[in-house]
């Protein structure tokens, strides 16, 4: 008999998960979509995601922090939206400029198409091509991270015209594929103090502003101080034609490592695959249950500084500017079943008052940084770590406020800078990249720095090399993100190696310094990288292990000193 043919499988068609806000914008949207990943990660599907920021800016490079909160550098160079970052926290992979798109982005490359008349002489309009650029860009990710399952979060509220275009571009989407498109609405839920009720009427309002864009949710995320109780429940499945078991809590949680399991409680991820019509694959969020435990478990405590100057907005305080500092600092300590307790220190008060505020610090960290407002209380910092053994981690702008630190009060050089605080210094120990320059005087400033992956040579016998080791054996190039203008100026390294400050991380062919340190200080490392960038909950950065490490250790040794 002749052999039956083998009918080849069917591919899966990909799905989409499109998160919009309602009510108020920064209640955790990005957390949201990133948790929404997660759970469909761990029932075995191929996840990634897409960050929509409707603003006219073509990426977040130059946007001040305090603003937009910090720009997140991916792999390939990209300056995005922090929400990227917590993308890759939670996904554990890179996720790439594909994944990222703006108004900006999006009407540039419209009209760049119309320019090189690839619309074949068309009339260009606004409706229909700017939501099928959308599409197409959705698309292009897709194909990129060969993803099963890529979730859209589009920026800001449903309430706002900017929006429309994306939302536009969603119910395209959904009208031509029905079965493999869904709306999630992450929405507020006041609770009044004088009132002291739940309430559900702004919910309800801007579920109609997303149906009068042509979209009805799948899904209410209800996100309050407290998880929302069943009248409340009943109300919005009533009210925004949606079954109740659709709407899934959300309540204020210690740790934003909680909204998947907490989402779980309700069963999201199943709900999602039974709309969907798939399987779950394989036993969900096991190995995540085990860090958030051992998260939670963690009885030792450190305290850390962070000695910064984008904190202050008005009358509030916001650390979004250094998000992705503080949670590797969380996946350091998670790692030495630690705790660190942050304290927000503005460089401008110890410009002010002084190293005083410094003494209670088992660590200190100088984050990223731009211009010459607050340099000498971070250089005053510096010195105070340096001199008293307390560990200290420089982090791009703050190994080259090291390096300044050190050329000053270790080699003699007085007037010590970096060309972007005084250009006309006598000693411009940190300098302005080569190419730079001439970018700079043509207003060259979006998306030129040094930006992206780039390989570091480890130098051996070094703290770098030692904290590198623990974690990825003797490997001697590793791969760190960068987002720099100026860099370490050669002219005075022989100098600066001769009075003990050692440099442990070049590039291979030698010519950038990538990395410095004090090797019999108990760690004293600046790097011109960005190691936070690419620590994540499941594996954590190996520099951040290192300094969490060694300031409990420290702490400990005092404690014992004390008692005897």
């Amino acid at each position: 008999m002749p052999k039956k043919l083998k009918s080849k499988k069917k591919k899966q068609a990909v799905k989409y998960i499109f998160v919009v806000g309602g009510v108020m914008s920064g209640v955790g949207k990005g957390i949201a979509a990133a948790s929404i990943g997660k759970i469909l990660q761990s029932k075995g599907y191929r996840v990634s995601a897409v960050k929509v920021d409707p603003y006219i800016n073509v990426d977040a490079g130059t946007m001040n922090p305090i603003e937009h909160g910090e720009v997140f550098v991916t792999e390939d160079g990209d300056e995005t939206d922090q929400d990227i970052g917590n993308y890759e926290r939670f996904l554990n992979t890179n996720i790439y400029r594909e994944n990222y798109m703006t108004t900006g982005r999006v009407y540039r490359s419209v009209i760049e198409r119309e320019r090189n008349l690839e619309y074949k002489g068309k009339c260009v309009e606004v409706v229909p091509h700017i939501p099928m650029e959308i599409r197409d860009r959705i698309q292009k990710a897709v194909k990129k991270a060969e993803a099963e399952i890529m979730i859209i979060e589009i920026g800001g509220t449903v309430g706002e015209y900017q929006n429309l275009l994306f939302l536009e571009a969603a119910r395209m989407m959904h009208l031509l594929k029905p079965d493999d498109v869904l709306f999630v609405m992450v929405s507020y839920l006041p609770i009044p103090s004088k009132v002291g009720e739940m309430k559900t009427k702004p919910t309800q309002h801007a579920i109609r502003s997303l149906n009068s864009a042509g979209i009805q949710p799948d899904f209410i995320i209800a996100r309050s101080r407290v998880g929302i109780d069943e009248p409340r429940r009943k109300k919005i499945a009533v009210n925004c034609n949606i079954a109740k078991e659709d709407v899934i809590s959300a309540p204020d949680v210690d740790s934003i490592y909680d909204v998947p399991i907490n989402f779980e409680k309700d069963g999201l991820g199943d709900r999602i695959l039974e709309k969907f019509g798939l399987k779950n694959r394989k036993k969900d969020l096991v190995e995540w249950r085990k860090m958030v435990k051992k998260t939670k478990d963690a009885k030792k405590q450190v305290d850390i500084g962070i000695v910064g100057k984008y904190f202050a907005t008005g009358d509030f305080e916001l650390a979004d500017s250094y998000i992705s500092v503080i949670e590797a600092l969380k996946h350091g300590g998670a790692a030495n079943n630690c705790r660190p307790k942050l304290h927000w220190i503005n460089t401008e008060e110890i410009e002010k008052n002084g190293i005083k505020i410094l003494k209670q610090l088992d660590g200190i960290i100088v984050p990223q940084g731009w211009g010459s407002r607050g340099s000498e209380g971070k250089i005053k910092t510096i010195k105070y770590c340096r001199e008293n053994n307390i560990p200290y981690f420089g982090l791009c702008y703050g190994m080259q406020m090291a390096v300044i630190e050190f050329a000053r009060n270790a080699c003699g050089l007085k007037d010590a800078n970096t060309e972007e605080a005084d250009p006309k210094t006598p000693h411009p120990v940190i300098h302005i990249m080569p190419g730079q320059k001439e970018l700079i005087e043509k207003k060259g400033y979006g998306g030129t720095i040094r930006l992206g992956g780039w390989p570091c040579k480890i130098v051996n016998g070094t703290h770098l090399a030692k904290a590198y080791e623990r974690k990825i054996g003797d490997k001697k190039i590793v791969s760190e993100r960068h987002r720099h203008r100026y860099e370490f100026n050669n002219e005075y390294r022989d100098r600066l190696e001769k009075a003990g400050l050692k440099v442990c991380g070049v590039s291979p062919d030698g010519k950038i310094v990538e990395a410095i340190e004090i090797t019999d200080h108990p760690f004293f490392i600046g790097t011109q990288f960005h190691p936070e960038y690419i620590s994540r909950p499941l594996d954590p950065h190996p520099l951040f292990t290192e300094f969490v490490r060694v300031c409990l250790k420290l702490r400990q040794q005092t404690a014992d000193n004390r008692r005897q």
